[in-house]
This record gives structure tokens, sequence and C-alpha cells, in this order.
């Protein structure tokens, strides 16, 4: 009698197939999410004490208490995530993943003083790059951008935009975005393709900046659209690479072609790309360090995302930073990426947090923010992932640390213990020396 009546309570719980429960921090990131957070909501994580969720067909179809998790489902696989935080895959909103050869004799340059531009005026820095690039083949380029990929899901990235920009030809440019679209087929991290052929001026147009540009958004753009390779159209507004007004041309260009516009902005000087990014309409502008106040409110205004980059500017080696607090507060919506290149070479965005905390001053609540659904917002990928709620992606993550303000307090190891992609176990630290199952 005991047994039947056992029998048929366990009958009345929906089947699922995975359960996570137990969470010391379930950080949920729930809530109104049509819009990306800014001020004081990017305090609000969403936390459920002894959290728990409840996953099939790679959505996540239950959130709340374990306890009530418990009576309406069961699984055979679940997952204890006792004394650990569960929180949403990492969103990485700013990588140039795609690329080959490497820069460390430029690392020992800066080092010794040299600036980015004296580097690339000597025809390093991108300029090299794009060499090693143009003559990789999509082989090669597929297995580098594989290992980078593995190494981004196991430090808890499950989600990656991935720019051009290292081809500067029409070529090598649809090579590349060719190679980033392979990737995000094979590999179980999403892979959101940019294009990026507004990089560098190449040396072969060294001296006609516009012929370029006219190459650019005559000849490129519409076939990177034609071919559907890309989703955004990015370009490094920056003395000395493209100018205020070439940047416009150009983003007006991948506009007119159904690429959503975004700008690298004053990054190495006060170029007035905070400004433009406004003006044109753009999703996000990366870097922002010598951005005017008049820029960061006339983003404020327009709801333009500003992803900061503070494992570059930590590359770069001038002690300047974004000033993130003076954007959160004038109401910017602010994410974080972490602009992995051959200069910047950083796949975690656990470390991207630590830096944002303690060279940028956000709180751990804020840069997990930042790094989740605000970065989902800045690659239009906010209704799927970077929040834990019923109907997205079970994209989600276990760190192997009490509540979330070790985010940004303990650094330079990986915390994640385990990581759940459409569902599936991925990655596990504690039950494989390798760590992947897919």
């Amino acid at each position: 009698m005991v047994a039947a009546k056992k029998r048929r309570k366990r009958a009345r719980k929906e089947k699922v197939d995975l359960l996570i429960v137990n969470a010391n921090e379930l950080v949920t990131l729930s809530g109104d999410n049509q819009e990306p957070r800014t001020g004081k909501h990017m305090h609000n994580l969403g936390i459920i004490r002894r959290g728990g969720l409840a996953v099939k067909d790679g959505r996540i179809v239950a959130v709340g208490e374990t306890s009530e998790i418990r009576k309406g489902f069961r699984a055979e696989n679940v997952t204890s995530a006792s004394g650990k935080i569960v929180m949403p895959g990492f969103v990485d909103p700013h990588t140039h993943l795609v690329f080959a050869g490497s820069r460390e004799d430029e690392f020992q340059m800066r080092v010794e003083g040299a600036s980015y531009m004296e580097i690339l005026d000597a025809g390093g820095g991108i300029l090299k790059t794009v060499r090693e690039t143009r003559k990789a083949g999509v082989e090669k380029l597929l297995e580098m951008g594989f290992k980078t990929l593995d190494v981004m899901l196991e430090h808890g990235t499950t989600t990656v935009e991935a720019k051009s920009g290292y081809g500067l030809t029409v070529k090598d440019e649809l090579k590349i975005l060719r190679v980033t679209k392979r990737l995000n087929r094979l590999h179980a991290v999403d892979v959101v393709p940019t294009f990026l052929g507004a990089h560098a001026i190449p040396r072969e147009y060294k001296g006609n900046p516009q012929g370029y540009v006219d190459l650019i958004t005559e000849e490129m753009i519409p076939k990177v659209a034609e071919r559907k390779l890309a989703e955004f159209c990015d370009v490094f507004c920056e003395k000395g690479i493209f100018s205020l007004g070439r940047t416009r041309r150009i983003l007006v260009a991948g506009k007119s072609h159904n690429l959503k516009p975004k700008v690298h902005a004053d990054e190495m000087s006060r170029l007035g790309g905070a400004e433009l990014a406004a003006d044109i309409g753009a999703v996000s502008a990366g870097h922002l360090l010598f951005s005017s106040d008049d820029g960061v409110k006339a983003m404020a205004s327009k709801g333009v995302i500003a992803v900061l980059l503070p494992a570059a500017a930590f590359s770069l080696m001038t002690g300047r930073y974004a000033e993130a607090r003076k954007m959160i507060n004038l109401g910017v919506p602010v994410a974080l990426g972490t602009d992995f290149n051959p200069s910047c070479w950083f796949e975690s965005q656990q470390l991207v947090i630590a830096f944002a905390c303690h060279f940028m001053r956000l709180t751990p609540a804020e840069a997990i923010t930042a790094a989740t659904i605000n970065a989902a917002h800045a690659i239009g990928r906010a209704g799927e992932v970077g929040s834990l709620e019923v109907g997205k992606k079970a994209d989600i993550i276990v760190l192997g640390v009490p509540n979330h303000k070790f985010l940004g307090y303990r650094f330079g190891v990986n915390l994640v213990d385990k990581v759940v992609k459409n569902g599936r176990i991925v990655v596990d630290r504690e039950a494989s020396q390798s760590g992947f199952f897919f």
C-alpha cells in the first residue's frame, strides 16, 4: 500500500531531463528584461536561497526553491549545488575570435614603453595578425577557434560575439565569417557574428583610406549581407584609423543592408565615438576610455549599451580604464566583455569581472549583471540567454563558491564546477579530468 502510494505520487510529478537543486544562491537575474538594466537595477540579481530549477528539451521549465521544484518535477539526472551558486552562463559580447598567429614580441615592446599606435605604424599590431590570417587556411582557423571556445566554455562562457577584421580583403573577410559560422554550428558555444572589415587600413591602401572605405561599403558589406554571414557591422573609430565621417559612412551602409551598428569608440583618444554611436543608433559602443560626459549622456538618452573591456585596458598598460561608475550613474546600460584577441589573450569572463570590480569599481552584483543579461542585450540574445527564466535556453553554470560576492573577490583560478549548455552537462570538472562532454 505504501509503495503504491509512492508510485502514484511519483507519477504525478512531471519528468524532466535535469534537476539542479539545493543551490546556496540561485542567481536568476529574472525580472523585467525587455531592456538592459541600468543604475540601481544592476544590483537586482533575483537570488533564491536553496534554489533549484528544472530543465527539459534544452529549456528551463521551472525555477524556484528546491522544495517546490522537488514537489513538481522528477529526473534521473539530479545535480546538487549544495554550498555553491548557480547562475546563467556568461555572455561575452566583444571578441575577435578567429585569427592566426600571436604577438608575444609586441607584448615585450609594450612592457618596454611602445604605444599601441607606434606598434601599428611600424606594421605590427592588427596588421601583423592580418598577414598571418590571410596566409592561414580555413581548417587552421577553425582548429584555433575551436580550442579558444573550449577554454571559454570551461570558464563558464556559453555565448560569444565574434568579430571579423583580420582579413581586410573581400576574400579574407568572407573566409573569417564562414569559419565563424562553422564554429557556431560545430561547437557547443553559441557564436554571434559581427562584420569588422573596418578594423584597420591595410598596407595596400596606405595613403588611400577613402579607397578602402569604398571597398568596404561597395563590395564587402553587400557580399556579407547577401550571404547572411553577419548580424552586426562594427568600425574601429579612432584617430589615424577610421575618422568619424568614414565610420558614419560605413555604419550607414551596413544599416542599409540590415547589419545593426556597433562602434569601437574612444579607446585611445577623445574623438567623439560615443556621440556618434548615439547619433547613429548603435546597439553598443565598446572601450570608451576617453569618452566625454556629453558622449556618455547621449548614449544614455539613446539606450546605447556600453561594452566595457577592462582586460583590453589592462593589456594596453596605460593605467586608464573606462569611467564605469559615471556611466552607471548617468543611466548608461553597461556590459562587460573580454575583447579576446592576439594582443589581449583573455578567455575568461570571471577574470574580466574581477578587473571590473578592482579597476572600475563595479560591485560584484553590477559586474555579474554586465556579464550576463546586459551582455546578452548587447548582442541581441536577451530573449534566449543571460538569465534563468522559464522558457529560456538552459545555459547554466555551477560555481564552487558559497555566494555571488566571491566573483571579483577570488580570481586567478577557475571557479566553475559544471557548465550546462542547451540542457546538457558539457563541462564537469569534478567528474572528468578532461572536463568536456560534447
